[in-house]
């Protein structure tokens, strides 16, 4: 007779439909048996099914359910399945004899399923041997998983006996093992769907005694984009399976595909051990460091305090410094710059690593502290493209910084190498910016020259050259620079304009005054070409004033006068005309002179219109400085911080680093509305960081609205996922 998974199912569906009398062994297998062939709506998606009754190893058999019906075997065969009598003990008895305890357990077992009238032997090993030596090897065969030789050797046999016919056990265990065989292979191959159709088809694989194929068809779901099916397979296991080391093991590899919302209702099924520990105890801080990692991935994820809290326990009372990296990436896109830079710090003082260092540095920038992240990341420069961005923002910071910070030497000699190495056209312009801060106008030009050469079109490195040419008479030089930009660029146009001056209301100091002046300070710098600077001490002269005639004002600003020379609401006025001519860095200048004033209302306007001053130049670093030289009222602090935040990210995406600039349009979205072009800006900083989804989401938002800038962007996207594809 047949007594295999599938004509027992056939018996259930036959019992069903013709009110057939159903014996015990047919009840229990109506229990143990999900419904295969029960149609179900299609608009509903297939879950693994669940069963109260018990199978091999005491579990229920689940079967997925598929939308299509299963083919019904005919009533003959149901009829001869279901009213069968004998119980085929051969599996029994081989692995009797072979002294397998534990495939004869599982035999017992699973005999005990289908039959619960039956009695296993008393002792088994003493099952008397079968004679039919031929069978012995069949299943010898089949012991060593030679499932073809199996096939081959019945075939052959029924060729030679046609009256005889192999034992239904063996040729549903062939039958099992076969289909066992094709899903591990299809599973090695990543072939997904095949995996999920044989075990459907296989209900008698998806039980505790195969958790490796349950783990499998697990996976296979979730691959082929059914992920609650996944993590419905992963439950059975945890629901009805007692092996502690296979549920520990499954809840680890659904770890490794599954959502951490999924993960934590797996997790809320453990069990509580009898000395009160639970069972997944010993896996929770590799969870908790997983999920963290996976929130450093991707930012809109937010951890759960609870698994914050433990890798920072880790972190404080542990030897490994990747936990409390794990923390310094996390805070840091956030936005939490001081709770960042602690855990870096941590990180840094048990292991000096490149990541440590660099999270360190960015926290550094972020509160200005240039020359700190400059030393922090020199060791690291050279690590990876982006240890070498983090130190060449660090540098252009620093000489960027107003007014100039004292740097010694060796500091300037090396990151003047660097920058010559690296050909960082950014930081060789600020080399250029710091050297006329100081009042080396050779020095200046010669870096803004060598900018120019790495990148033609840097037209802030062009406007320096073209004031320090000014500043050195060389017109010759002048002409020509202003020759190369014509129509570029109306500030370097402008340079040198002159008109006539008209007399000032505001005047120097008179005759006989002694006014304190003090020197430039001198520093050494190795810059391109090998040029040097002396350095010498600070110091202060006084010196005696003589009688001058006042100060001539221009009406209008096209000349290029010291704004030094005029009084600080002259110079204010001044200001907001180089302004309006395109001329910031003149402006600034002006403004610097304005803030002088001693109308707090001459400070502040001062102040505002040198950080718009330097932030139309491109420095902002000197703008967030000059923001707090003199307190602003409320609608002007908002528009500068919307501005420097903005303008942080734009440079922030220029320089190659899109997490900093989406860090910077977080900020700034959370006071105003986003604008157009920095969405663009976001959409383009996910596609650096291969996050598809969300830049697909951006630029389609833009695309809506007839933006061209999001229809390139999708088609950017589409190009990259047929590639993909």
């Amino acid at each position: 007779m047949k007594s295999t998974f599938i004509a027992l199912s056939a018996a259930v569906l036959a019992i069903i439909v013709f009110g057939m009398n159903k014996p015990d062994y047919v009840k229990n297998a109506m229990r143990s048996l999900s419904l295969m062939d029960a149609e179900e709506p299609t608009s509903l998606s297939p879950r693994l099914a669940q069963q109260s009754n018990t199978g091999v190893n005491g579990a229920s058999t689940p079967v997925f359910r598929e939308i299509k019906r299963s083919a019904r075997p005919v009533l003959d065969s149901v009829v001869t399945a279901a009213t069968a009598a004998t119980v085929d003990e051969s599996a029994l008895r081989y692995f009797a004899s072979r002294g397998d305890t534990a495939r004869l357990q599982a035999e017992i077992s699973r005999l005990k399923a289908l039959y619960p009238d039956w009695v296993p032997p008393k002792d088994p090993l003493a099952v008397p041997q079968n004679e039919d030596k031929q069978l012995e090897t069949m299943w010898d065969l089949y012991a060593q998983s030679r499932y073809a030789e199996v096939r081959k050797a019945i075939a052959e046999r029924q060729t030679a006996e046609p009256a005889w016919k192999p034992p239904a056990d063996l040729i549903d265990r062939l039958t099992v093992a076969e289909a066992r065989a094709r899903l591990i292979n299809a599973s090695d191959l990543k072939q997904y769907d095949t995996v999920v159709r044989i075990g459907s088809e296989t209900p008698s694989l998806l039980t505790c005694s195969e958790v490796d194929v349950l783990w499998r068809v697990a996976e296979a779901f979730f691959r082929t984009d059914k992920a609650q099916r996944a993590t419905d397979a992963y439950g059975y296991i945890l629901n009805n399976c007692q092996n502690a080391a296979e549920r520990l093991a499954t809840v680890q590899k659904a770890a490794a595909i599954l959502p951490s919302k999924s993960v934590e209702d797996l997790l809320a099924k453990e069990k509580t051990a009898p000395d009160g520990t639970m069972e997944f105890d010993s896996i929770r801080d590799d969870l908790a460091r997983r999920f963290v990692a996976e929130a450093n991935a991707d930012g809109k994820i937010v951890v759960p305090p609870q698994y914050l809290s433990r890798i920072e326990r880790l972190a404080e009372t542990g030897g490994l410094a990747s936990d409390a990296l794990l923390l310094g990436w996390y805070y840091l896109p956030r936005g939490d710059m001081e709770t960042a830079e602690k855990w870096f710090r941590k990180a840094r003082d048990k292991e000096d690593t490149a990541s440590a260092s660099q999270g360190l540095a960015l926290t550094l920038i972020d509160r200005n502290d240039q020359l700190a992240a400059e030393d922090t990341m020199f060791r690291w420069r050279d690590d990876s493209k982006e240890a070498k961005a983090v130190y060449l923002a660090a540098t252009a910071n620093l000489l960027a910084l107003e007014p100039p910070v004292a740097i010694t030497g060796d500091v300037l000699k090396r990151i003047a190498t660097e920058v010559i190495k690296s050909r960082d056209a950014a930081t060789a312009q600020q080399f250029g910016w710091y050297a006329r801060a100081l009042n080396q106008p050779q020095t200046a030009l010669q870096w803004f020259r060598t900018a120019l050469s790495w990148k033609l079109d840097d037209e802030p490195s062009a406007y320096g050259l073209a004031v320090t040419y000014l500043q050195l008479d060389d017109l010759k030089g002048l002409t020509e620079i202003q020759r190369l930009w014509a129509g570029r660029s109306e500030r370097i146009a402008k340079v040198g304009e002159v008109e006539q001056p008209d007399v000032a209301k505001h005047q120097l100091p008179v005759a006989n005054e002694t006014v304190p002046i003090r020197r430039q300070q001198q520093r050494t710098v190795v810059v391109a070409q090998d040029v040097e600077y002396e350095r010498s001490e600070q110091s202060e002269q006084v010196v005696s004033a003589r009688p001058r005639r006042t100060a001539p004002v221009d009406r209008g600003c096209k000349s290029t006068i010291n704004p030094q020379t005029l009084a600080p609401e002259a110079a204010l006025t001044r200001g907001w005309c180089l302004m309006e001519r395109n001329r910031p860095i003149e402006a600034a200048a002006a403004f610097e002179v304005g803030m002088l004033g001693s109308s707090a209302k001459t400070r502040e306007d001062a102040a505002y219109g040198q950080s718009l001053a330097y932030l139309r130049a491109g420095l902002a670093g000197k703008a967030a400085v000059s923001a707090v030289k003199a307190p602003q009222n409320r609608q002007r602090a908002f528009e500068l911080q919307q501005a420097l935040l903005a303008d942080k990210a734009v440079a922030a995406f220029d320089a190659g680093r899109p997490r900093e600039a989406l860090l910077a349009l977080d900020q700034l979205k959370q006071i105003a509305p986003e604008r157009t072009d920095l969405l663009t800006l976001r959409g383009y900083a996910y596609l650096k960081l291969k996050r598809y989804d969300d830049a697909r989401r951006v630029f389609e938002a833009l695309a809506a609205i007839g933006n061209r800038d999001g229809q390139r962007g999708l088609g950017v996207i589409h190009d990259i996922t047929d590639r993909k594809g």
